[in-house]
């Protein structure tokens, strides 16, 4: 049990607050420089959608964003835009765009992306929204653009979950991905751990501790929640399967944790390792095809995987004498983990064929990593000054970014998938 009380340990010493400020460091090799002009007609407010579309972009560390202060007449329509003007300020790509009231009270948001170069339009979108709905539309539009110029998918228009310690009490928190709208889905005195996306974005799995024992709930966004696990022993480390119709989950049903699988309503449940070992920390592969998971089998932490319906179980990590946590990438050909270097516990990244590993954070007490929907950034849990908080690093260690809370104690976090 020795393995299994050191991460419930580590995890319930240090958990999780609300709206993170974010502070980014390094970037692409090769930048795209684009101006994002304030949507009129109130240009000069702090909470333009403009600002927020600009903030997303800087935070991906791909784009270098062109100053526009100074621009005295700035276009909120491609028509009125200047090329010549923004050429000289050495943008490629330039968004305008408007939001106007309704008489219903709702607002219309019109967006317009340009090629500065070669003076045409490159997309278009227009919304029809509620005022709350502001915040979400801009991540959207953040979203076009960065798919447009980069021909990858985007991820401003996702959310995270994690667990925050503050005052004496556990708080499950969402946020927007740009850690901004934090809403609280349950507040406990006891530990919360272990939170898990749904593959649709429509719940969380968590265990907490509420019952003086842990037990795995499934809660949907709108606040509504079941029990999942609640057998003898511990129940931990939810781990949803790809297409959400079951979940791995860890229990101490004999005299060891092991891996099981269970339906997302709490039926079929079923024995996937057994081992006199301690198995733990379930992830699936990509195709639902493997359950990787961390074990002491080896004698120390090391990461293995066996068939979802069960079987002998195959090491995967062989680097390194601790390796723990593992997280697919979306397109399956990667594995995070957090790993034991020197004594410093960081993230890095296995690619799955090759073999080769790279280490991507520079903590000292880095764990929880999650993939962002794209599978170009990871956040993770840190400690900094004396707090857990927030970090994040892209897939190729370039660009870094620590998200800053004024209070509390941030762990565990898990990135969700975008929102339709």
């Amino acid at each position: 049990m020795r393995l299994v009380i050191l991460f419930l340990s580590f995890f319930v010493a240090n958990a999780a607050s609300a709206a993170l400020e974010i502070e980014i460091s390094g970037g692409s090799a090769q930048q795209v420089p684009i101006a994002i002009v304030p949507f009129g007609p109130d240009s000069n407010s702090t909470n333009n959608i403009g600002n927020i579309i600009a903030a997303d972009l800087k935070r991906s560390g791909l784009f270098r964003l062109i100053e526009t202060g100074g621009v005295v007449n700035r276009p909120t329509n491609i028509t009125q835009i200047k090329y010549s003007e923004w050429a000289n300020m050495q943008a490629q790509a330039l968004a305008v765009g408007v939001v106007e009231t309704l008489p219903d009270n709702r607002l219309k948001v019109t967006f317009q992306l340009a090629d500065v170069l070669k003076q045409s339009q490159l997309t278009a979108m227009q919304y029809t929204i509620t005022p709350n709905q502001l915040r979400i539309t801009a991540h959207k539009i953040a979203d076009v653009i960065y798919q447009k110029l980069t021909g990858e998918s985007a991820i401003f228009a996702s959310r995270i979950a994690y667990i925050n310690k503050s005052k004496g009490r556990f708080v499950l928190q969402v946020a927007d991905a740009d850690g901004e709208n934090p809403q609280t889905m349950l507040s406990s005195k006891e530990p919360i751990i272990s939170p898990a996306w749904s593959p649709d974005g429509s719940k969380i799995a968590y265990v907490s501790f509420e019952k003086k024992k842990p037990i795995i709930y499934v809660q949907s966004l709108s606040g509504q929640r079941t029990v999942l696990a609640s057998f003898k022993g511990n129940n931990s480390a939810p781990a949803w399967s790809p297409n959400g119709d079951k979940l791995a989950i860890v229990l101490t049903y004999g005299a060891n944790s092991q891996i099981y699988t269970i339906n997302a309503d709490g039926s079929g449940l079923k024995q996937i390792t057994k081992s006199s070992a301690i198995d733990t920390e379930p992830t699936w592969s990509a195709d639902a095809n493997w359950i990787y998971f961390t074990s002491d089998r080896g004698g120390k932490p090391q990461i293995y995987k066996t068939s979802s319906n069960g079987g002998d179980a195959q090491r995967v990590t062989f680097e390194g004498a601790y390796n723990v946590s593992p997280r697919f990438a979306p397109d399956g050909k990667s594995l995070a983990m957090i790993r034991n270097d020197g004594g410093k516990f960081r993230v890095a990244l296995q690619d799955l064929t090759t073999g080769q590993v790279q280490l991507l954070s520079e903590g000292a007490q880095d764990e929880s990593p999650s993939f962002a929907p794209n599978g170009r950034v990871l956040l993770y849990a840190t400690r900094a000054k004396g707090h857990g908080a927030l970090a994040a690093v892209s897939a190729d260690g370039r660009v870094k970014q620590r998200l800053n809370e004024s209070g509390g104690d941030i762990r565990e976090p898990a990135w969700g998938p975008l929102i339709k």
